[in-house]
């Protein structure tokens, strides 16, 4: 079994889940930024409920890419886990039974796809944050243009 084959699947599951990541909080940023920016809303009534619709629309964006996010890190926790039960089949294939390398092989896909379910688990917990990150900021917003 070559362990840099799952290796380098490992790094780019990690390289992909770190990029939607990254891009939801450049998100988060550029909405925070955009109505900071927005001076008018505070003479205008008008724009006041104009704002308030943007901020529902981008709390309901947030949760819909957050969801999609979640979505693509499972498919990609997967993926992860069937190439490591892969390997280990093939392994088990080309092997004598019982012998040291089946052994190890067994033991290491066990240990990748452990290790793939609590990489995405906390790869989820972390896009729920950016996402409840943006909620308050639109909330903090909101109320600062209401009152």
């Amino acid at each position: 079994m070559k362990s840099n084959y799952v290796a380098k699947q490992l790094s780019t599951v990690k390289r992909w889940m770190a990029t939607a990541l990254f891009c939801m909080l450049a998100i988060a940023f550029v909405w925070q930024g955009a109505f900071f920016s927005n001076t008018s809303a505070m003479a205008d009534p008008a724009a006041l409920i104009a704002s308030s619709d943007a901020g529902d629309r981008a709390q309901e964006k947030a949760s819909r890419d957050a969801g999609r996010t979640k979505n693509f890190i499972d498919d990609a926790a997967d993926k992860v886990k069937e190439a490591a039960k892969s390997n280990a089949s093939k392994v088990d294939q080309s092997t004598d039974n019982g012998s040291f390398i089946e052994r190890k092989a067994k033991k290491d896909a066990a240990t990748i796809q452990k290790r793939a379910n609590e990489d995405a688990s906390r790869t989820k917990e972390a896009v729920d944050n950016t996402k409840n990150v943006v909620e308050r900021t639109v909330e903090n917003i909101k109320d600062a243009f209401g009152k």
